[in-house]
């Protein structure tokens, strides 16, 4: 079979068998980021079930933490399952990474809360997303090679951009499970313990996952490389220890998945993060103008995938990698106009100033920090702002600092600490500034959330489906360039190495990452600038150094 495969594979469209084959891969990779993703989607309720000794703002931060914890091991999942894929085969790898994220998500669904067990609960938190992120680690590499090694010669754009619509799907059904229990159960019911419904009844997923993987053959190319003896004893230190090798997974990162990933992590994370943190737009109508443009823009990654067997992959990769870079600012700035006017009103009329000595001045968004670790005026001044999502101006001065909003100078006090709280003076008058801010902001125009009824929801979906459609251009056809860069005794491994460092570390630490400069430079567009300065710079290599790949013959002897 392997033997027709690679001789025939090139000339003739898929069979019924084969195409069953892939579609069942897709569907069991749909399940495993839905199982990723209801971590995320449910973070702020996570953080007050497992993180509750701490106040609201800093539990929230430990919840993204753990939430953060599953990329940082997604490499070292990559290499694990990497090398188990080149050793062992395709098949049985990610039959194995399956079950186990299916198996800790249920988990999650299980395990007590911190008011039950303690610190006991936080930290076997932190453990089962650490055992999903190295499931993940090995789950993409493994299907997108399986997918590869199926498609005939001239197609392999088109049959794994399938593959790349997992994630957004998986996201999306993550978020419409959600939208039915919250809807179905209430608010406080959901709050309580309704979260645990998404991730119990995702043991039913796994269920139909292991037994649609059971079906599956191995893939084409390693039976036939397994036949003729040619698979790798050692696919690490081939893959990264001889230069020859190590370079092309180098390239695959710098000059293609770090740029890819923060544009899939800004169109699809991100920006549900500034809607409703920044922009303050309520949670289930963020969730909803989110889904609507994910079903809108999805059929995009087939749409490139396809095109990308015709002109290249990148051409269409490093074209929404400069997209990305040219267009982030007016986009996101249309966003604030169309879903909270008022909020952009008050901005053009009314500039909000902080004054300081620059030296009292901490790095205000450390993400770990409490109320009171923030002492200085300064400090306790930007803290406030950074919470209620207002953008201000820097500006040096001496003495104690001052917030200046409009004609209305407010001076922020400095913090007393005793024990583990401040001193009672202190606390009053903290609270007195936060009053006053508070009015100030009022008096000026700043509204506390958005107006639901002054929401241009069209105009929101069109912009959000516009980063979507950017993620589609960088993402669709990635997998089958990275595909095509490796020679199969350690395309597993090789590959898979690349996409995770770039996704799980670039791309995973860009909400903590984008929230800390907004809250250190006051701007909350600055955030921004993380992720252009990696597209920009992936855009240069990968036009620089990448290659084009869709004519390799990834059936040739290695």
């Amino acid at each position: 079979m392997a033997d027709t495969m690679a001789e025939s594979g090139r000339a003739r469209p898929m069979t019924r068998e084969e195409k069953r084959v892939i579609l069942a891969s897709s569907a069991g990779t749909v399940f495993e980021w839905y199982d990723f993703y209801l971590y995320g989607s449910l973070a702020a309720i996570i953080g007050a079930q497992f993180f509750s000794s701490f106040p609201e703002a800093t539990r929230n931060v430990f919840a993204l933490l753990a939430f953060a914890a599953g990329f940082l091991v997604r490499p070292f999942g990559a290499l694990v399952f990497g090398r188990l894929g080149d050793i062992v085969g395709r098949k049985y790898t990610f039959l194995m990474t399956i079950l186990i994220m299916g198996s800790s998500t249920f988990l999650v669904g299980c395990l007590p809360g911190y008011e039950t067990i303690g610190w006991a609960a936080p930290i076997l938190l932190i453990a089962l997303r650490m055992l999903q992120g190295l499931a993940l680690g090995g789950e993409y590499g493994g299907a997108v090679v399986y997918v590869a090694e199926h498609a005939p010669h001239g197609r392999r754009g088109f049959y794994t951009s399938w593959i790349q619509t997992t994630a957004t799907l998986g996201l999306l059904l993550s978020l419409m499970v959600i939208l039915l229990v919250r809807s179905y159960m209430g608010e406080a019911a959901f709050a309580a313990w309704g979260w645990r419904v998404p991730f119990l009844i995702s043991i039913f997923l796994l269920a139909i996952s292991v037994y649609i993987r059971l079906q599956m053959e191995e893939s084409p190319a390693f039976t036939k490389m397994k036949e003729e003896g040619r698979t790798s004893k050692a696919p690490l230190s081939e893959a990264f220890g001889q230069w020859k090798n190590a370079k092309f997974a180098l390239l695959a990162l710098l000059g293609l998945t770090a740029g890819q990933a923060v544009v899939w992590y800004t169109g699809q994370f991100y920006a549900l993060f500034f809607l409703t943190s920044v922009l303050k737009v309520d949670g289930p109508t963020a969730n909803i103008l989110i889904a609507v443009s994910l079903v809108i823009g999805t059929p995009f990654f087939v749409v490139f995938g396809t095109l990308s067997d015709k002109i290249g992959r990148k051409p269409i990769i490093l074209a929404g990698l400069l997209l990305a870079v040219v267009t982030y600012f007016p986009l996101f700035k249309m966003l604030t106009a169309a879903a909270n006017p008022d909020l952009a009103k008050a901005q053009e009329t009314t500039h909000v100033i902080v004054t300081a000595v620059p030296a009292e001045c901490s790095f205000g968004g450390n993400p770990v920090a409490r109320d009171i670790d923030f002492r200085t005026s300064c400090d306790i001044a930007k803290r406030f702002l950074a919470q209620q999502s207002v953008s201000y101006e820097n500006a040096a001065g001496t003495g104690p600092a001052t917030v200046k909003i409009g004609e209305a100078v407010i001076t922020a006090p400095t913090g007393t600490v005793v024990g583990s709280k401040f001193d009672e003076a202190s606390a009053k008058s903290i609270a007195a500034f936060k009053k006053d801010v508070s009015e100030a902001l009022k008096a000026a125009g700043y509204p506390t959330k958005a107006d639901p009824a002054k929401l241009n929801k069209p105009m929101i979906v069109l912009i959000l489906t516009i980063l979507v459609i950017y993620v589609t251009m960088v993402y669709g056809p990635i997998a089958a360039a990275l595909v095509e860069m490796f020679p199969t005794r350690i395309r597993y491994t090789s590959m898979s190495l690349p996409y995770h460092i770039g996704n799980g570390w670039f791309g995973g630490m860009l909400p903590t990452i984008s929230f800390a400069m907004v809250a250190a430079n006051g701007n909350m567009y600055y955030g921004l600038w993380y992720p252009i300065v990696i597209a920009a710079a992936t855009f240069v290599i990968g036009l620089i150094f990448v290659r084009e790949t869709k004519d390799v013959d990834i059936y040739a002897s290695d």
